[in-house]
């Protein structure tokens, strides 16, 4: 008696233990040790000069004031040069399968000229992947979910998430895409991206990357699951993500040595080339660097405030547990508007590096 007793017990806590283990917690307080500042010119030929950290505190673009990470752009000048000042970061460390969890309170998006994005890149772009997990540009509403990859990656719509399919071959010179397009998922929500974003206080975007799929929930302030919360994520009970990125693609090949990052630029190769499409923009300046250069006090709400990074690592369970969520009813979906324009990669024409034990040019 007192055998099967035990074996229960034993049983139990196997069946409960957490998909996933906290791997690493980049805390306020020392969110930046965790970070390298990029100082080159734009990979995707923003109007934007990204400055160091020094130069980012002096000109109290970055803090991590109240519990929280602040990182904003310059409000108060009238920009020259290379463009309006501004920072993008780097995690110094890489990462090979995980569950990345942001809790963010604001973002940048929603403002004509800017072009923030949270996501993850390989130091081989695009051999080793790229992974947008928000983005966008100008005023659009809804988050793009993007994957940027080498030639033999596609996805399919498979009823297993909520978006709205775009693209469907992640290949940056697919053919019948535009060049850097990818494979795109946008988000159906109006909280997901920019002002309505920023209107709840913000929310969690949670990316599980395993090997049979990538995959990316949204939970807007509110509504984050209680295991999120208690640091004990367990993505199986999550229902349906916004975006699951699987098909005629091998994950492990495709995605390697991610990196995570977050910048925001100003114009460039996607902001700028579909500025005459938005109304409202286009009626603002007769060009995305004339509004950025001459304007600066639009950008006073172009700051990310993190509250909360965290990665996890599988406990061995998770990958299996974790599909439990793709079958199932598939929900309906509503009719949003499209994007302006499909997403484009961040990591196009990234500069050759330097030889060195930091990344730093990413």
């Amino acid at each position: 008696m007192h055998l099967f007793v035990l074996l229960g017990y034993a049983l139990l806590a196997k069946t409960s233990a957490a998909d996933y283990v906290l791997e690493d917690n980049y805390a306020p307080e020392s969110f930046f040790s965790g970070f390298s500042f990029f100082t080159g010119a734009d990979p995707t030929h923003g109007y934007v000069t990204y400055v160091d950290q020094g130069t980012a505190q002096s000109q109290g673009l970055v803090n991590t004031n109240n519990g929280q990470v602040h990182m904003g752009v310059d409000s108060t000048n009238v920009a020259s040069g290379s463009g309006r000042l501004s920072v993008r970061i780097t995690s110094n460390k890489s990462y090979n399968h995980g569950l990345f969890i942001l809790d963010a309170g604001h973002m940048p998006g929603g403002i004509c000229g800017t072009w923030p994005a949270f996501w993850m890149v390989g130091p081989d772009w695009p051999n080793q992947g790229e992974i947008d997990i928000l983005e966008g540009v100008n005023d659009n509403a809804n988050n793009a979910v993007t994957l940027h990859t080498s030639d033999g990656c596609s996805i399919r719509e498979d009823g297993t998430f909520t978006g709205t399919l775009g693209t469907t071959n992640c290949y940056v010179n697919a053919p019948g895409q535009s060049p850097n397009v990818g494979c795109a998922i946008e988000s159906q929500d109006t909280r997901s991206y920019g002002s309505g974003f920023n209107s709840i206080g913000g929310g969690v975007m949670a990316t599980e990357w395993t090997s049979s799929a990538i995959s990316v929930w949204f939970f807007p302030r509110g509504t984050i699951p209680a295991d999120i919360t208690n640091g004990a994520p367990e993505p199986r009970n999550w229902g349906q993500p916004v975006a699951r990125f699987q098909g005629a693609c091998d994950i492990d090949s495709h995605f390697k040595n991610q990196q995570i990052v977050f910048d925001t630029t100003f114009c460039g190769d996607w902001a700028g080339s579909v500025w005459g499409t938005s109304a409202h923009c286009s009626s603002l300046a007769s060009n995305c660097q004339d509004y950025v250069q001459n304007n600066p006090r639009a950008f006073a709400d172009a700051y990310w405030t993190i509250n909360s990074l965290k990665t996890y690592r599988a406990t061995g369970a998770s990958i299996a547990t974790s599909q439990n969520a793709i079958t199932g009813e598939v929900k309906g979906k509503n009719n949003t508007l499209p994007l302006l324009s499909a997403p484009l990669a961040k990591g196009g024409g990234l500069p050759e590096r330097e030889p060195a034990h930091r990344l730093e040019l990413i």
